[in-house]
């Protein structure tokens, strides 16, 4: 009877080790975590016994410093170095790396990969882009939130996708595939835009020794070099060059990227000729030692040179992905979100997006909420109106303009990339740093508003466009 209890547990353990594999692997998941952070993020800011607490632990410095006692070396690295700027400028260069890796794969060999597939999604983005960006400087014209212009120009893929995986057999793949090659042009656009409007004042001479070091990683990827530690270490040398020269650091993960090699060491017939020769040794060694456990030491000889030979043969870049999907959605993500989406509720305003434009500070609310709900599927409708009437683009198939336009709803869920914007936002040495702090959580606020809006306008259109068409 013991051992019935025990089994039960066995039991339990292994359903809920067999359903955390299944929640992570549904494409949702990352966005009910995130979600989470966020409420977790927003009670830690506001409780009165924990919000000290989390600010302080956000501002605690995290610099090396060295020192000696007569003073001869007094050395702080890096400088001004705290736990928010440790999650926003290294943690999230991890994120970049990861979403550079994604858009080079699907521009060698995925949605982006030809002009054709390509078109269509890139000329929409554009249009995601400008729109909302517009919208924004109408409403901020000349006032200190001015400068947000950038934050409602993303599209937050993770949330996007996982909706439309809910919504199922809704919408028609071509416009889910459509959704994920306009998301990722997003992506792209939205890094240039945070790496030539939203850096510091430019030191060109650690500038240009990134490039030399970026060159030589180039010519290293030319003459065939495939292992990952020789792209790593340059790496981190690009990441200080950059972090010191005014250009915003994250860029680092998305220039190595684009380097990282696609080819794997072995193509299909050198793979195909090793590993049967090792398999015929395996085969061998279990034959001559058949007294022995499997595997015994031959054995594993070989099985360790199949493991090495497999991963080879694997191309560098899939092998990075695939390592860092599960740490950057899991763990980075949810970590930039508790670090950035904790917004202190000092100014009730912060909800009330549409009271009256102030004179000097603007709406960044408004225009935030504007460009998210409104902007986002104008821009890519209109767009895509553009590039199909003029026969640049072609309409996926099964696809109908209403349902595009609910799809391009969901466009309008800005969260990560609109939440990294915004804390790069309104610096500067002409503006009070109360009055940054105050844009950067109103523009928090409204941009959790505008994307959850944008959700749950996207997903009732979706609905109720599905039925429509079903008659």
């Amino acid at each position: 009877m013991a051992l019935i209890p025990i089994y039960w547990w066995n039991k339990e353990v292994r359903n809920f080790r067999i359903s955390q594999t299944s929640f992570r692997k549904q494409p949702w998941a990352n966005g009910v975590i995130l979600l989470a952070c966020v409420g977790i993020a927003m009670l830690l800011a506001n409780l009165p016994f924990t919000k000290e607490i989390y600010h302080n632990f956000l501002h605690t410095e995290l610099t090396i410093h060295v020192a000696s006692p007569d003073g001869f070396v007094d050395w702080f690295f890096p400088r001004d170095m705290t736990m928010e700027k440790f999650i926003n400028d290294i943690l999230m260069v991890v994120f970049f790396f990861t979403v550079g890796l994604e858009i080079k794969r699907e521009v060698v060999c995925g949605e982006l990969s030809s002009f054709k597939k390509a078109i269509l999604p890139v000329i929409a983005a554009v249009g995601g882009v400008l729109v909302p960006a517009l919208l924004f400087t109408i409403v901020n014209h000349g006032t200190e939130a001015s400068s947000g212009w950038g934050i409602p120009t993303a599209t937050d893929i993770a949330f996007a996708v996982g909706i439309l995986s809910i919504l199922g057999d809704k919408v028609p793949i071509s416009l889910k595939v459509f959704l994920t090659a306009l998301a990722i042009a997003d992506d792209l656009i939205a890094i240039l835009v945070v790496a030539l409007f939203y850096g510091g004042n430019i030191n060109l001479p650690l500038l240009a020794v990134a490039v030399v070091v970026i060159m030589f990683v180039a010519l290293m990827k030319k003459l065939g070099e495939k292992r990952i530690a020789y792209y790593l270490v340059p790496a981190v040398i690009v990441w200080f060059l950059f972090y010191y020269s005014g250009i915003h650091a994250t860029m680092t993960g998305v220039v190595i990227a684009m380097l990282i090699p696609m080819d794997a060491r072995y193509n299909k017939a050198k793979f195909h000729r090793r590993a049967k020769i090792l398999y015929e040794g395996l085969l061998e060694a279990e034959q001559v030692h058949t007294y022995e456990d499997f595997p015994n030491g031959p054995e594993r000889h070989y099985l360790r040179r199949l493991s090495s030979l497999t991963k080879k043969t694997i191309p560098p870049s899939y092998r990075l992905e695939h390592r860092l999907n599960p740490i950057v959605n899991f763990a980075i993500m949810p970590i930039f979100a508790l670090a950035n989406a904790g917004v202190e509720i000092t100014d009730p305003s912060y909800f009330n997006i549409f009271k009256a434009i102030d004179p000097v500070l603007g709406s960044v609310g408004l225009g935030i909420f504007l460009g998210l709900v409104l902007g986002k599927p104008l821009g890519i409708t209109l767009a895509s109106l553009l590039a199909i009437k003029f026969k640049i683009g072609a309409m996926p198939s099964r696809a109908t303009w209403p349902m595009l336009f609910a799809v391009a709803c969901l466009g309008g869920i800005g969260f990560t990339m609109s939440i990294f914007v915004d804390t790069l936002s309104f610096a500067g040495p002409e503006i009070d740093p109360a009055v940054t702090q105050h844009l950067r959580d109103a523009g928090k606020i409204a941009i959790l508003l505008g994307s959850l809006t944008a959700g749950v306008l996207g997903s009732l259109l979706i609905t109720i466009v599905a039925k429509i068409e079903k008659k």
